[in-house]
């Protein structure tokens, strides 16, 4: 027997035009609205929705209050219903029927639910053509669309509005068991993959809605970006800081900006709490999480929302220069690194790009990030970087190189009217939100060419890049210009790891050999 689908309306509830509702009036207007379904499953919803009334009747249940708890109610109901089979109750597809009743009386105006979205059905058209926009698949906008219509059900079930949906509400549609009256599959999804799915539609369909400004910011959001907006603008402005320095500290405040809140209240003991609590989290950053904390003291101070002494509640953490050694890839290690990156798919050619140009040219992520398809000189074989000093500087650029960019060009690089260098090449085709990606994208390409036992992160090319130099014979002022140092204490901690150079002058140990 065919059941018909499901048709879910998302407009605003049309009201009953009819006398007072009765049960025989509801539930023949119900089987009025599916005559365009097979006859025979029309009269088995109908059935179902005569069963329903005749049972909240019973309960003294009115039904302009009717929501999904009573419909678990008559789910679990020992029937003693006469006229009507008492095995009906426990039947999933049976219930389905009935929670497809109670989306007709909501759809009626019968059953008053939460409404705080206009035309919904338009949103949900849009956001497909949004999704085609941004250049999905097929397939992915098939399943997005999906899985947004099926939120707005469970949305409307759970009696919610739109504007109080949080990040707890998500997380429970993620994980609930489904009786949604929409053509699912119904019950508690097994394994991870499917809650996932549920998540990150219901997040996607939430950020479109509010990118649209059809639902207001999130209230911890709204909050966040008052209390940071002026920070970053002080960071800019005051500071002269560079857009990823902007990004790191204020990255840093976003985890305990709230522990801070309202700035009047801070004293001594809770600048050394959260510094010290963020320290054994990332102990390998301590020296930078204390200078972002009087960073952002120094900005509370300098508007006036706190005492000034508040500055020196937490000295500088020293951290000696060349107190260690630089982490560094051999030759062979770096080639084979190079060697193990494929060419098969467009994220494999692009990140084989992004690899030569750490290994080759000793990029940092950020010069990476900030690649733009203007600072290529293909004729005359340069490439234009700007560094942490945002000061352009040409570096030559290796054939190797140019040819790996030439073919994420030709072949990977979306077409896409975006003058970043490096996209995504999966949907939404976008620039990388911050250097970090790129550190990201050196861990996969380890990941993919099974490569363990080498330093990690992106720097560790720059580091190898110098080391191979100043071993091939190169001085430090060579050294010091390809890595585009603006000082040459900055190269010098490379004279460390060339233990050629450093045997010749070693003096011997004074005394007997140990």
């Amino acid at each position: 027997m065919t059941l018909p689908k499901t048709v879910v309306s998302y407009g605003r509830p049309k009201p009953w035009t009819g006398d007072a509702p009765t049960p025989d009036a509801l539930s023949t207007a119900f089987h009025s609205s599916l005559l365009g379904s097979a006859a025979g499953s029309a009269a088995l919803y109908k059935a179902a929705a005569r069963h329903f009334l005749f049972w909240i009747d019973q309960q003294g249940i009115a039904v302009s209050i009717v929501d999904d708890a009573v419909v678990r109610r008559f789910e679990k109901h020992r029937c003693r219903c006469r006229g009507f089979s008492r095995h009906e109750p426990n039947r999933p597809t049976f219930t389905s029927k009935v929670r497809r009743f109670v989306r007709f009386l909501e759809d009626q105006g019968i059953v008053a639910v939460p409404d705080d979205v206009d035309h919904l059905d338009a949103q949900l058209a849009d956001y497909a053509v949004f999704l085609v926009q941004e250049h999905y698949s097929a397939a992915s906008i098939k399943s997005y669309r999906s899985e947004a219509a099926h939120f707005a059900a469970w949305i409307r079930i759970s009696r919610l509005r739109w504007q109080d949906v949080t990040d707890e509400h998500v997380a429970l549609y993620a994980g609930h068991s489904c009786r949604c009256p929409v053509y699912r599959k119904r019950g508690t999804l097994i394994g991870h993959h499917g809650p996932l799915r549920r998540n990150k539609g219901a997040r996607r369909f939430l950020g479109f809605l509010r990118g649209r400004q059809v639902l207001p910011q999130a209230e911890s959001q709204h909050r966040e970006d008052e209390l940071l907006a002026g920070y970053k603008t002080w960071l800019k402005t005051h500071c002269g800081s560079a857009t990823e320095t902007i990004r790191r500290y204020s990255g840093e405040v976003k985890r305990w900006y709230l522990l801070l809140d309202p700035p009047s209240d801070i004293d001594a003991a809770t600048v050394r709490r959260v510094v010290s609590h963020r320290i054994t989290e990332a102990p390998g950053s301590a020296s930078t999480i204390a200078g972002i904390m009087r960073s952002y003291v120094r900005f509370l101070v300098s508007r006036g929302e706190c005492d000034a002494a508040l500055q020196y509640a937490f000295p500088p953490i020293r951290r000696y220069r060349l107190g260690t050694l630089p982490r560094y890839m051999d030759e062979a290690t770096v080639e084979g690194i190079i060697a193990s990156c494929k060419t098969d798919t467009s994220v494999e050619i692009r990140d084989k790009a992004i690899i030569l140009l750490l290994a080759r040219l000793g990029l940092r992520a950020g010069d990476i990030w900030q690649l733009r398809l203007t600072d290529i000189d293909w004729n005359e074989g340069y490439l234009r970087v700007c560094g942490k000093s945002r000061r352009p500087d040409r570096l030559p650029l290796p054939q190797d190189v140019g040819d790996a960019i030439l073919d994420y060009l030709e072949q990977a690089r979306p077409p896409i009217s975006e003058e970043r260098l490096f996209v995504r090449v999966q949907p939404p085709f976008r620039p990388f939100s911050s250097s970090a990606e790129i550190a990201g994208i050196v861990a996969r390409v380890f990941d993919r060419g099974a490569i363990e036992g080498v330093p990690t992160g992106a720097h560790a090319f720059r580091h190898s890049l110098a080391t191979q130099m100043l071993r091939a014979g190169a001085g430090l002022e060579s050294v010091g210009t390809i890595l585009r140092h603006r000082s040459p204490a900055t190269t010098a901690i490379y004279a460390k790891v060339d233990v050629p150079m450093l045997l010749k002058v070693a003096q011997d140990w004074p005394g007997d050999a140990a």
